[in-house]
């Protein structure tokens, strides 16, 4: 099963995984724009990105040292309602670095957000958890 096949799947859980993974870039990207604006908010959205790649990239829970307490905290993100609870709280923190200064953190806040949404779809439609397989997943072959 293809990329195409993926998407053709209406799964919200694995649009919102596309979604987290398009956050995490622009919150390393933006975060080094932002840093000399507004240094707090461009090293959360670092700490956030560090986070997802965990969260998002089953690969890297696999090949990467972790300790047992940190694979516990990741493996509690497998419910959809929780995951999108983690983007919402990420959404806000990051729409409230404009309070600050307006700066391009807003991108990755508006992309957390709408990942929020698709997580929320997800659990609202009982759809079962699914990762892409490009990325070391399930893909949606066997929860279809």
């Amino acid at each position: 099963m293809g990329i195409a096949d993926e998407f053709a799947s209406r799964n919200f859980s694995l649009y919102a995984q596309w979604f987290g993974l398009i956050s995490l870039i622009l919150l390393v990207v933006l975060g080094v724009f932002s840093l000399v604006s507004n240094p707090i908010f461009a090293i959360i959205g670092w700490v956030f990105a560090f986070i997802l790649v965990f969260v998002e990239v089953p690969l890297c829970t696999k090949f990467c040292p972790t300790s047992p307490k940190f694979d516990n905290f990741v493996a509690k993100f497998e419910n959809s309602y929780l995951r999108g609870a983690m983007y919402l709280v990420m959404a806000i923190v990051m729409f409230v670095s404009t309070v600050i200064k307006t700066t391009a953190l807003v991108a990755p806040a508006v992309t957390l957000l709408l990942t929020f949404i698709s997580y929320a779809i997800a659990g609202l439609k009982q759809q079962p958890h699914a990762s892409t397989k490009i990325l070391g997943g399930t893909g949606v072959d066997n929860v279809v």
